[in-house]
């Protein structure tokens, strides 16, 4: 797979821009499989080429060439294969990033099986819901995440084999034992473009969360966006690093795979908590030049320099895209100063991921726009009956079917997929305008889906959580505006009769999500509510309580 925009054209501004949509088209060839792009082709040219640096937990530094990728996948792919892993069954991978991830990836699409990427902070209820809806046959995992497996095995009927990569408890198989034992897969499956590769389940507002399901075309979709938001990606010497989770579309797809697929360095290093100075030094003593930083990772950042306006010694950053949320007045600024290069902001959701983009190389972007179309994608301002508005109408932002970045479909939710389209446009859900200069803004959320530090934060998890506790009897979560996060979550509570609210009660709420739900989605505070505001179908106004907040 090469690049679509390997030469910057000549001259600039949004005519440049403009120019490379009118002139672009795809180029889907009729087989195509995610772990032969990004690992086996760069395999069998060049074995040694450097594809990964790990930096683990402990401080130690791993190293990791396409060759020994292509071998680990290859005999992971053989034993999966074993113990029973077939064309089209799903394997969960429940790390964080680790070389282990990518390896799995690359032996299940091998195989023809499909990815479920999960998020490690995730409590036992929120893996449950996920592993049992998918089917998951297999999970990828650690010591510290095999006790909420285990926890929940019993409610898993279809899961088979749970590996672990640092030793092997009770209930696991040991993943490098049983790589090291196993030869390489002689003949991967064939795939092609539309065939299913990847699981990515995402917040939902009004039910349980919805998995998205994509074939191996959506790689190829994300192409445009990357190489240009990373202003002609790739140039020599890029190395590329975001503190993103590759659980999340936007870690795996906007830079981890597009960074093998293209020859690129990758740094992998999750964080446990983001620390910006250690981020700071992290790109400089890495040579990190390509990051993707959601908003609030670069707020942090901006409040930990201590000079404003001074580069940190030995940073030599080329790109930086941002995501997720709105970047807010300054920051663009504050980067092109601090770090040497501008922002570039990225739009797309789950189902359709970076189809408006900046590229600040061909134009400035106005304040508060997030850019203009992706070439190879079209994107609009709808009605509620899928009719484009004009420019300067606040509407849904939505975006033409078919799209090689599309989703296939939402996994065993047919009333939800049908609902996602309207006119043969896909709904994202988002409100926004459209200038007549073609730039696009974003208004706000058309549902209830909170977003805090860069993650979509569905209210439905924790209002479940929060409602099975005995003395609940109904909970509402809404995100309130936050400075650096966009928002937080609060919830509201209403007790069983005769109980007062207290600190206590409120502490122990907070924690109940925090360890069977995730950390990052536990409220920040509890307001106790004699009821809840309801509409005449029974359904919670979480815009009244927002504005109650």
């Amino acid at each position: 797979m090469g690049m679509f925009f390997g030469k910057r054209p000549s001259g600039g501004g949004v005519e440049a821009w403009e120019a490379l949509r009118a002139g672009f088209r795809w180029d889907l060839p009729s087989r195509f499989n995610m772990a032969e792009a990004c690992c086996t082709r760069w395999a069998l040219a060049e074995p040694g080429r450097l594809a990964l640096i790990h930096l683990a937990a402990d401080g130690r530094e791993h190293h990791f060439t396409y060759g020994a990728f292509e071998e680990q996948a290859a005999r992971l792919a053989r034993a999966l294969a074993a113990r029973g892993l077939e064309r089209g069954d799903r394997v969960a991978i429940l790390l964080a990033q680790a070389p282990e991830v990518l390896i799995t990836h690359f032996a299940a699409w091998k195989l023809g099986a499909v990815t479920l990427p999960l998020f490690t902070p995730f409590g036992p209820d929120a893996l449950q819901y996920r592993l049992a809806d998918a089917g998951a046959r297999m999970v990828v995992t650690d010591r510290d995440n095999f006790e909420k497996l285990a926890s929940i095995r019993a409610d898993l009927p279809d899961l088979a084999e749970v590996f672990c990569i640092d030793g092997a408890p009770a209930g696991a198989r040991d993943f490098h034992a049983e790589i090291a034992a196993a030869a390489p897969l002689a003949q991967p499956v064939q795939t092609g473009p539309g065939d299913p590769a990847l699981l990515v389940y995402t917040s939902g507002t009004t039910g349980p969360p919805k998995g998205v399901l994509h074939g191996h075309r959506v790689l190829i979709g994300h192409l445009p966006a990357v190489e240009l938001h990373h202003e002609f990606f790739p140039r020599p010497g890029d190395r590329g690093w975001t503190p993103a989770d590759w659980a999340w579309i936007g870690g795996l797809m906007n830079l981890a795979l597009p960074c093998l697929l293209h020859g690129v360095p990758l740094l992998g290093h999750r964080m446990r908590r983001f620390d910006p100075e250690a981020a700071f030094a992290l790109i400089a003593g890495q040579g990190v030049r390509n990051l993707f930083l959601p908003p609030t990772a670069l707020r942090m950042m901006q409040g930990a320099m201590r000079s404003p306006g001074g580069m940190p010694a030995g940073m030599v950053v080329r790109t930086v895209s941002s995501g997720g949320e709105s970047l807010g007045a300054g920051l663009r600024e504050w980067a092109r100063d601090a770090m040497g290069a501008s922002v570039n902001e990225i739009y797309g959701q789950t189902e359709c991921n970076l189809v408006i983009s900046s590229c600040n190389a061909l134009f400035e972007t106005p304040e508060g726009a997030m850019g203009r179309v992706v070439p190879g994608h079209e994107v609009a301002i709808v009605g509620a009956r899928g009719q484009v508005l004009g420019d300067g109408e606040v509407g849904e932002i939505a975006v033409r079917a078919p799209d090689p970045v599309m989703m296939l479909s939402y996994w065993n939710r047919p009333d939800a997929q049908e609902s996602k389209f309207v006119n043969g446009w896909l709904r994202t859900g988002d409100l926004g305008l459209r200038d007549g200069a073609g730039f696009f803004t974003y208004v706000s959320r058309d549902d209830d889906v909170i977003t805090s530090a860069g993650y979509r934060i569905g209210p439905s998890e924790i209002e479940s959580c929060l409602a099975a506790h005995p003395d609940v009897v109904m909970a509402a979560a809404v995100g309130v505006p936050d400075d650096l996060r966009t928002e937080v979550v609060e919830a509201h509570v209403v007790l069983r009769a005769g109980l007062r609210g207290s600190e206590e009660l409120a502490r122990a709420l907070i924690a109940r999500v925090r360890r069977k739900v995730s950390p990052h989605v536990a409220p920040r505070c509890i307001h106790w509510a004699e009821s809840l505001p309801m509409t005449a179908t029974g359904k919670i106004m979480r815009r009244a309580l927002r504005a109650r907040s």
